[in-house]
């Protein structure tokens, strides 16, 4: 592989801009998508298992796209949720710049698309949402999960898709031990190849775990 990859600062290939149409919360779209991000001609298949298996989000409070690309995960929160504040965070300036574009040209005025150092450390999480990028590689990965996960909120729920061949049921084995105490992980839907794993973190008084059965 080359330096320049969808998860790189400053992706070097042309942007080449681009408009498709896309169906985010149950509405047909048409945004706005270039090169040097994740997936750019469509809603990949990760995200779209994520988005079909998980609740509504909160209604308030800030929530978390995790990698956001060029926005699909970010801009469902902000239609669903329109009275909470959406962090869409990535390292890539264009895809950045995309949130940025899709979310004014659809109105939504709720959508912080930010640098990960750029989001105020007292933020907390109502819920996380992400197809994180696990091509990266286990330890950059283990580490972008360790410094976002703590900033759930007490009994809020991060919602995470993997490809099962990628390493999804290693990864949720590392979570339930990484995150032993004060929080539950649990593989919470299987669809396309992927695993959605879902990590609750407990409050105080500690919430009940989650039991959902092994799929």
């Amino acid at each position: 592989m080359g330096s320049d990859h969808y998860f790189s600062a400053s992706p070097a290939s042309a942007e080449n801009l681009r408009r498709i149409r896309v169906t985010l919360a149950g509405r047909d779209l048409e945004v706005t998508t270039a090169g040097g991000v994740f997936s750019p001609d469509h809603v990949d298949s990760g995200t779209g298992v994520l988005l079909a298996n998980t609740p509504p989000p909160p209604a308030g409070g800030n929530l978390l796209d995790l990698g956001a690309g060029w926005g699909p995960v970010a801009l469902t929160l902000a239609i669903e949720s329109p009275h909470a504040t959406v962090w869409a965070v990535d390292v890539n300036e264009r895809a950045l710049d995309l949130v940025r574009r899709n979310a004014t040209a659809l109105g939504l005025d709720n959508v912080n698309a930010a640098l990960p150092d750029d989001v105020p450390g007292d933020v907390v999480f109502r819920t996380i949402r992400s197809n994180p990028p696990i091509r990266v590689g286990k330890n950059e990965l283990h580490g972008l999960l360790e410094r976002w996960l703590p900033r759930l909120d007490e009994r809020a729920d991060a919602w995470l898709v993997v490809q099962r061949n990628l390493g999804s049921d290693s990864l949720q084995r590392w979570l339930a031990a990484t995150f032993e105490r004060g929080y539950s992980v649990h593989r919470a839907a299987t669809a396309r190849g992927f695993r959605v794993i879902r990590v609750r973190k407990h409050g105080s008084p500690p919430s009940e775990p989650i039991t959902l059965p092994e799929l």
